[in-house]
């Protein structure tokens, strides 16, 4: 199972960037999809979960700017994320949880994308 991101790059303080990651592979099925992120020096950080269902969880400090959706026809999960700060800049990685048989999950990341947000 491979997870690929895009989207990421380089924003102004205030700006709108969308993340998109994809999965490809021996997919029964995708449980939890969403986003993580880690900034230099700092531990990796949970940004957004959906958990299916309808059920999504946010970070605090992203709370009301950004929004996660998927398609699961695609396999894929995207992050809208809007009014950016600088302190949003890190390394965003895409995870999932993979249903790779009838009995058996695993968690699988992407390469990871760099969104800077410059002051």
């Amino acid at each position: 199972v491979q997870l690929v991101e895009s989207g990421g790059g380089l924003v102004q303080a205030g700006g709108s960037l969308r993340l998109s990651c994809a999965a490809s592979g021996s997919i029964f099925g995708i449980h939890r999809m969403g986003w993580y992120r880690q900034a230099p020096g700092m531990v990796r950080e949970l940004v957004a979960l959906d958990l299916r269902g309808g059920v999504r969880n946010y970070a605090d400090s992203v709370k009301g700017r950004f929004t996660i959706s998927r398609d699961d026809t695609k396999n894929a999960v995207y992050l809208q994320m809007s009014s950016l700060k600088p302190e949003d800049t890190a390394v965003y990685y895409c995870f999932a949880n993979v249903l790779t048989s009838w009995t058996s999950t695993d968690d699988y990341w992407g390469q990871g994308t760099q969104v800077t947000v410059s002051s």
